[in-house]
């Protein structure tokens, strides 16, 4: 069995929630079944792919592929590429289609040697031409669109910090937005950072401004509200509203 998880904004409507038992639309394998998971998660900032792709790499026992991961990897190696993928990065650019295909579908081929058998995929596809690159690459048979609010999601982007000595990713928001025609309420706690970091942390430069973040949101979703129809028409799709970061995801949750 293969699937791919993705983040996205919440537009209202009836869905599933992860709070309590979940009551998902569409349909979709059993992953309590013992069939191996291929999981993708690509997604919108804040909306906690990262966790649940963790998550899930645990429950199905398949490995975790950040695409973010595999470009820092080539990165640090000496293999020809790198250098390529450098000036790229090192310019701001994204990095080509090509470049990132190619990349996982070798990671693939060498977990499927040392005889694994699905993956959990996270960070891609994000366009109509990667679902469709991806594809080629590997059979998805579902689709779960992990949901988040825009304003949760706002309140997010424009919290985040980061430590300018250690390195280290921390958010100052605290969401706690009331529940509604259908929807979950949301509560995602700050994510404060230890005392020795307090005095060190700085904005990003693409967070300080709200009216650039929802441009960027704004950006994001026209350009991946396609790849959601691309699976829905497909009948892989299936969504959940989140109600906030890291719920517990036991065994049970995948047999709904």
């Amino acid at each position: 069995m293969a699937a791919l998880i993705r983040s996205g904004r919440s537009v209202g409507g009836s869905r599933g929630s992860l709070s309590g038992e979940p009551r998902p639309r569409g349909s979709g394998g059993d992953w309590g079944s013992g069939e191996t998971g291929a999981v993708g998660v690509p997604g919108v900032p804040r909306g906690g792919k990262g966790t649940y792709a963790s998550r899930l790499s645990q429950l199905l026992g398949v490995p975790h592929v950040a695409m973010g991961d595999l470009v820092r990897d080539e990165l640090a190696s000496p293999a020809p590429l790198a250098k390529e993928l450098a000036g790229i990065v090192n310019q701001g650019k994204l990095v080509p289609d090509e470049i990132i295909v190619n990349m996982l579908s070798e990671h693939l081929k060498n977990g499927e040697a040392k005889g694994e058998s699905g993956f959990i995929l996270d960070g891609f596809p994000r366009t109509i031409r990667q679902a469709e690159i991806l594809e080629g690459v590997a059979d998805i048979d579902l689709v779960i669109n992990l949901k988040l609010r825009e304003e949760a999601l706002l309140m997010k982007c424009l919290g985040r910090r980061i430590c300018r000595e250690c390195g280290g990713n921390f958010n100052v928001a605290s969401v706690d937005i009331k529940g509604g025609d259908g929807r979950p309420h949301i509560y995602m706690p700050s994510i404060l950072p230890p005392e020795q970091c307090l005095s060190k942390l700085v904005i990003r430069r693409d967070d300080a401004d709200e009216k650039v973040v929802k441009t960027r949101l704004r950006i994001y979703f026209d350009v991946t509200q396609p790849v959601e129809e691309f699976y829905r028409s497909r009948g892989k799709l299936l969504e959940f509203d989140l109600p906030g970061e890291s719920p517990s995801l036991g065994e049970s949750y995948w047999k709904h």
